[in-house]
C-alpha cells in the first residue's frame, strides 16, 4: 500500500531542536511513523515533554541537552545515537534563527555567529552522521526558510544564511549520492514560540496572514509532515531539493519598522 511508503519503522532519527516547535512536532510524527528518536536542545524539560510524547507512541527516546552552538557537542549526537540505538537513518537539522538586525547593526562577527548557528551545526552532525548513514543509505533533512529565497529589511544574516543551508544542501545531496539523500524545507511564517509576539496581537497575526496566499499561519506539524515525506521511502527518488512550505509566500510577512539609513 502507498501509506507503507510513508512509515520509518525501526529506524532511528536524530532531530535537533526538538524541544519545541517545529522540532518537537516532527520528533513526534516519526515516532507515530514508526521511529526511535534521538532528541536534543538545550532545555532538558522540554525535551522528555517531546520523550514522554514519543515513549506514548510506543517508541524509544533518547534524551540528549546540549547546546549545539558547541560544534563538537553537535558532532557527538552521532555517535551518542549509533552507540545507543546501533544505527542512524534520518538526520534532521532544525537547530537555527537569529534575531533581525539593520543593516549597519550587523557586524561581521553578527554575520559570522548566525552563519555557523544555522548551517555550521548542521554541517558538524552531518558530517558526524554520514559514516552510520553510509551504512543504512539515509536521509538528512534541513530546516531552512522562506528568507533564503525571498528579500525584507533586517534579515540579512538570518536570509543569507538560510540561502546558504539550502545552496549547501544541493552541494551535499550531490557529495553523498547516491547512497544517502539530502533535502531541505524552506518555512515560512509557522506558529511556533518564534511568532509568540505575532500570535498574541491581532493586527500582527492579521497582516501576517493577509501576506500569505493561502490566508493562513502554518502549523509546525504541517512542516513535520514534510519532513516525513523526505526522511520516509515515499522520498526515496528526491534529493537535492529544497522544498517550498510557506503557503506561497513571495514577500516579507511583516515590516519590521528599521530606521532608514
Amino acid at each position: 500500500m502507498i501509506l507503507d511508503r510513508f512509515r520509518v519503522e525501526d529506524r532511528v532519527a536524530v532531530v535537533t531542536g526538538a524541544g519545541r516547535g517545529i522540532g518537537a512536532a516532527t520528533a513526534i510524527a516519526l515516532a507515530e511513523a514508526g521511529a526511535d528518536l534521538v532528541i536534543s536542545a538545550r532545555t532538558e524539560e522540554q525535551l522528555r515533554k517531546v520523550a514522554d510524547e514519543i515513549e506514548a507512541r510506543g517508541r524509544r527516546a533518547l534524551v540528549v541537552p546540549a547546546d549545539l552552538s558547541d560544534l563538537d557537542a553537535a558532532a557527538a549526537l552521532a555517535d551518542t545515537a549509533a552507540e545507543a540505538f546501533g544505527r542512524i537513518d534520518v538526520v534532521v537539522n532544525n537547530v537555527g534563527g537569529a534575531m533581525p538586525r539593520a543593516f549597519m547593526d550587523t557586524k561581521p562577527r553578527h554575520l559570522g555567529n548566525v552563519f555557523q548557528f544555522n548551517v555550521g551545526i548542521a554541517h558538524a552532525l552531518t558530517r558526524a552522521a554520514v559514516p552510520h548513514l553510509l551504512e543504512t543509505r539515509g536521509a538528512v533533512v534541513n530546516i531552512s526558510s522562506v528568507m533564503g529565497r525571498i528579500t525584507g529589511r533586517g534579515y540579512l544574516a538570518y536570509g543569507t544564511a538560510k540561502a546558504a543551508l539550502a545552496h549547501y544542501t544541493r552541494l551535499a545531496a550531490m557529495d553523498l549520492a547516491p547512497k544517502v539523500r539530502v533535502n531541505a524545507i524552506a518555512v515560512g511564517s509557522v506558529a511556533t514560540s518564534a511568532l509568540d509576539i505575532v500570535m498574541a496581537s491581532d493586527d500582527l497575526r492579521t497582516r501576517m496572514e493577509q501576506s500569505t496566499p493561502l490566508g493562513r499561519i502554518g502549523a509546525p506539524e504541517e512542516i513535520a509532515a514534510t519532513v516525513l515525506y523526505l526522511a520516509s521511502p515515499a522520498g526515496a527518488f528526491v534529493t537535492g531539493a529544497v522544498l517550498q512550505v510557506d503557503g506561497g509566500t513571495d514577500r516579507p510577512a511583516l515590516d519590521l519598522g528599521l530606521p532608514d539609513l
